[in-house]
């Protein structure tokens, strides 16, 4: 079983800046595929930013630009860097990580954009 722990969310004005980390239980290059969801309140979850194993990345709607995935495998660690942030960014955002078929979440960390 993989475990994601996030971290770095928090309050943040319209135009601001955050990046989330997400650090994996164990090495990320022998996960399939790691990435961010957000589910904000009364709305579906929805995909944020993805990488492979072998480092392709994939964005949600709208997002590439703005959002960017990275990774440190020497920390085991997924970074989203989050720029231009708007209200409508607000949510909860989970760590995801895929392996053999299974996708782990993490706990979620609260972002919330204040216009």
């Amino acid at each position: 079983q993989v475990q994601l722990v996030e971290s770095g969310g928090g309050l943040v004005q319209a135009g601001g800046s955050l990046r989330l980390s997400c650090v994996a239980s164990e090495n990320i290059l022998t996960i399939k595929g790691m990435g961010w969801y957000r589910q904000a309140p009364g709305k579906q979850r929805e995909l944020v930013a993805g990488i492979s194993d072998g480092g392709s990345t994939l964005y949600g709607d709208s997002l590439e630009g703005r959002f960017t995935i990275s990774r440190d495998a020497a920390r085991n660690t997924v970074y989203l860097q989050m720029d231009s942030l708007t209200p409508e960014d607000t949510a909860v955002y989970y760590c995801a990580a895929e392996r053999m078929g299974r996708t782990y979440l993490g706990q979620g960390t609260q972002v919330t954009v204040s216009s």
